[in-house]
């Protein structure tokens, strides 16, 4: 006894009706998860900037409110106001390491990773292997020795000392290495038949062509920088070489909590992050599409 298989080609089609109604609940489906998501993203916001212009008896009130029921415009400059901390000296300082730290990062990582991409050196998986095991190492190892080394060189309380040890990273490098493998053979050919050197090839070809993985490294790199904490704690010892994360845990002390200043304080620092991040959005998405860890 033989058995026929069925005939595909026979098969009822599903309707046109059918698909386009499965399609608008997909998206619609889709739609509603990212409104979700963006929500719950939005909602740390929503209560910052909402707490930034109540007083303290509001935000710690028993009755929740959604809104201040008098906005507390005079807040805004009452950072600025405090002496006990200069509130617009560490948002200086943020910036200055932020700037300096990111510029630093993209060129020593981004020429360490074209050199360990493109340039032919019979040991060149070894080092890169070697910088692959430095992100195996936690950074609490390295913490102490990295301050007795600062210390010894009299950085402490300086911009040196805040920026120089972080200057490398090696997924930063990682991830350059990677760009630059799937980077075109055939532009850097052309220009080295044009006399261009290892670096003329980099800089005048390599750089120009990548502006957005560079402007996705930068975002990342600034906003991690902006953020850093622990570092500038243990560096900035002296009110002057506070950074901004540090000037924010000042304002909660075993004492006293100053709710709004705190709130108010956040919302100012979080400003220059949110301009970075809308001026570099584009760059970012396309930039983070290039980087070979898409998915």
């Amino acid at each position: 006894m033989t058995t026929t298989a069925p005939d595909l080609k026979s098969a009822p089609a599903k309707p046109a009706k059918s698909r386009r109604l499965g399609g608008v609940m997909g998206s619609t489906g889709l739609y509603i998860a990212t409104g979700i998501a963006a929500l719950l993203f939005l909602i740390p916001f929503y209560l910052i900037v909402r707490n930034a212009f109540m007083t303290d008896p509001e935000i710690t009130g028993e009755e929740w409110k959604w809104f201040p029921t008098d906005i507390q415009w005079s807040n805004i400059k009452e950072p600025f106001d405090d002496v006990t901390v200069d509130f617009a000296r560490s948002m200086w300082n943020s910036l200055v390491v932020a700037v300096l730290h990111t510029t630093g990062i993209l060129l020593i990582c981004s020429l360490a990773g074209y050199g360990l991409a493109r340039i032919p050196y019979k040991h060149a998986n070894k080092v890169f292997y070697a910088v692959l095991a430095t992100l195996m190492v936690p950074t609490a190892v390295t913490f102490v020795p990295s301050f007795v080394l600062v210390s010894s060189l009299g950085w402490v309380d300086t911009y040196r000392g805040l920026i120089i040890p972080g200057l490398f990273s090696g997924f930063t490098c990682f991830l350059f290495r990677q760009y630059f493998l799937g980077f075109p053979k055939e532009l850097e050919e052309a220009a080295r038949v044009d006399g261009l050197s290892y670096w003329g090839a980099y800089w005048r070809v390599v750089v120009p062509n990548s502006l957005n993985f560079f402007a996705a490294i930068a975002t990342i790199t600034f906003i991690a920088g902006w953020n850093a904490f622990l570092w500038p704690l243990v560096i900035g010892q002296d009110p002057s070489a506070w950074t901004v994360q540090v000037a924010l845990s000042s304002y909660a002390t075993n004492q006293t909590v100053n709710y709004h200043l705190i709130f108010m304080a956040t919302a100012i620092s979080i400003l220059p992050l949110v301009f970075v991040f809308l001026f570099l959005q584009r760059w970012l998405v396309q930039g983070i599409a290039q980087t070979g860890i898409k998915g």
